[in-house]
């Protein structure tokens, strides 16, 4: 997993635990999924809010810590908006 990819963990509605990252590649962020540590990674076509909201949160700490800029927060929180219109961003 390259160094400019952010990463996190999180449960599944059935509990189990599941490895995520995310991969900017131009304007589109990938998100990949795994089970277990050496399971092979899984493109996650349709990721869910909670996996977005997490991106968010650490495109956020990045920024805090210029290594990113604050475009890409913003770029974030308009996908979010366009696919769940529901959500408080």
């Amino acid at each position: 997993m390259p160094k400019n990819d952010i990463s996190w963990k999180r449960r599944t509605p059935d509990g189990e635990k599941v490895e995520v990252y995310a991969h900017h590649v131009g304007r589109v962020w990938n998100f990949y999924t795994r089970g277990r540590r050496f399971e092979n990674w899984r493109l996650t076509p349709q990721p869910p809010l909670e996996d977005w909201l997490a991106l968010l949160d650490g495109i956020e700490r990045l920024v805090a810590r210029d290594r990113l800029p604050p475009v890409e927060a913003d770029g974030v929180r308009t996908t979010i908006r366009e696919r769940f219109p529901d959500a408080k961003v």
